[in-house]
């Protein structure tokens, strides 16, 4: 019998090195990408488009709560992974509007919604920081994985308090390990600056929805 293990010797040289490197490289675009807040480029649409086992479409319907007939917003549709569903919740007679700055992503969903004959989806290029949209305008409002993308979150905040009406809805939803992430404790603290009123959240710190409301008029 040899005396030999048969176990081979760990791996030396510069491949061992490699896993390392990719380490120290994933979290340097994590720091860029927490001090420099963009939008999600539509080449990377492959990973916007994948299963969100945190955020489910079924737990963002549960959060949102809407109803038929209403008139929804959401912020960063990507290529519309939540919008083709939110746009059936609605009907009929809903409406739900998608904001972008990029066309590319716009034009994604707009055709993936004519693939599935859905006609109550309403397109527009904008800036979250300065939504085009009149004071009390939507029932509700959501976006997933986008606030922290946002530079400006408080004026973001602030924006979709004024577009929604008295009693109008909020809902958020973060994931790890999106480099973007807001902690919900960030979260409420500036949604509580903008005037909106936290009702409760849904999930983990992994993956979680917190819904807001605008407090009714007296």
């Amino acid at each position: 019998m040899s005396g030999r293990s048969g176990k081979r010797p760990a791996a030396r040289g510069p491949l061992a090195l490699i896993p390392a490197a990719l380490a120290l490289l994933a979290a340097g675009y994590a720091l860029r990408a927490r001090r420099r807040p963009a939008a999600c480029p539509y080449r990377y649409r492959l990973a916007v488009s994948l299963p969100r086992p945190f955020l489910t479409r079924g737990r963002l319907r549960r959060a949102l709560s809407p109803s038929p007939g209403e008139r929804l917003l959401e912020v960063g549709p990507g290529t519309g992974y939540y919008a083709l569903h939110a746009a059936r919740w609605v009907a009929p007679g809903g409406t739900l509007h998608v904001l972008d700055l990029q066309q590319q992503m716009l034009d994604h969903t707009t055709r993936a919604a004519a693939a599935e004959n859905l006609g109550n989806i309403i397109p527009a290029r904008g800036d979250a920081q300065s939504l085009p949209y009149p004071e009390g305008h939507f029932d509700a409002a959501y976006l997933v994985a986008t606030l922290g993308e946002i530079p400006d979150q408080d004026r973001a905040l602030r924006e979709l308090r004024r577009v929604l009406r008295p009693g109008g809805r909020l809902v958020v939803g973060e994931l790890l390990p999106d480099p973007h992430m807001v902690p919900l404790a960030t979260l409420r603290a500036r949604a509580a600056a903008a005037g909106l009123r936290y009702e409760g959240r849904l999930g983990t710190r992994l993956g979680y929805y917190a819904r807001f409301s605008v407090p009714e008029e007296i």
